[in-house]
């Protein structure tokens, strides 16, 4: 699915998707997981539930290894291919669209909005599609609040991450995304993504630190609207923790 500029087929299909219930993002890293080994994680992540594939993770991704990754992966699946970008040199129009996402926690203006400035004639460039995200990093943060240069907002700051959250969606942002950091050994804590979903008016992503079903129901449970897991296929594989995640996932929505 080609996404013109500004077409919002992608936007269209996840909110369309949300009306029927939670959703999940596999993320790959292009780096650990190149061209057919990205599409054959995607292929048997999709066949489990998955509802769109990000593609980033680590830093430095070329445009070619992404745009290898992306074309293979949409060879073999129908579901949107989504880069999770880590600069504007990690960009390709092989994908569908981009997370056009700032970092709002970053003491780094380039991360919250001036490399935006540069991406930006970019996407339209490469006809991708644009998914404006607020991002914002919690402790842990792993290595993103490390090379985001991130104030992380505290485990028990439930009032700065709604602060945070809401400022997101009157800026106009379409998601806001909770992000424990890749690794990280536990989620984002239930009492802030129930904090958060309760004073939001926009779908709530959580990523960071998922590893199980038990995992993946409470944090949907407490309000979570899309998951986004990567460690676990990393590690794993397709297992049994992929599979609670997506299991739970499906059971949410009534699937």
């Amino acid at each position: 699915m080609t996404a013109e500029p500004r077409s919002g087929r992608v936007l269209s299909y996840l909110h369309e998707r949300l009306r029927r219930g939670p959703l999940h993002f596999t993320l790959i890293d292009p780096d650990k997981s190149p061209g057919e080994r990205a599409a054959e994680i995607a292929q048997g992540a999709v066949a489990l539930g998955s509802d769109a594939i990000l593609l980033g993770g680590s830093t430095g991704i070329s445009s070619e290894g992404m745009g290898e990754a992306a074309e293979a992966v949409r060879r073999v699946v129908q579901v949107p291919t989504i880069i999770f970008p880590e600069g504007p040199g990690s960009l390709t129009p092989k994908a569908d669209a981009v997370l056009f996402m700032s970092l709002l926690n970053s003491r780094n203006l380039d991360l919250v909005i001036r490399t935006h400035a540069k991406a930006a004639p970019v996407v339209r460039q490469m006809h991708l599609e644009p998914i404006p995200l607020g991002y914002l990093v919690i402790a842990p943060g792993m290595r993103v609040g490390e090379v985001g240069q991130v104030d992380v907002v505290a485990r028990g700051d439930v009032g700065l991450a709604q602060g945070y959250a809401l400022a997101a969606e009157f800026l106009g942002m379409r998601f806001v995304y909770l992000e424990a950091g890749s690794g990280a050994p536990s989620p984002v804590p239930l009492e802030m993504v129930r904090a958060v979903r309760s004073v939001l008016g926009i779908p709530l992503v959580v990523g960071g630190g998922i590893r199980t079903g038990e995992d993946a129901r409470a944090l949907l449970e407490a309000g979570a609207q899309v998951l986004v897991t990567g460690s676990v296929t990393e590690e794993e594989g397709l297992g049994d923790g992929f599979r609670g995640i997506l299991g739970e996932v499906r059971k949410a929505r009534g699937d």
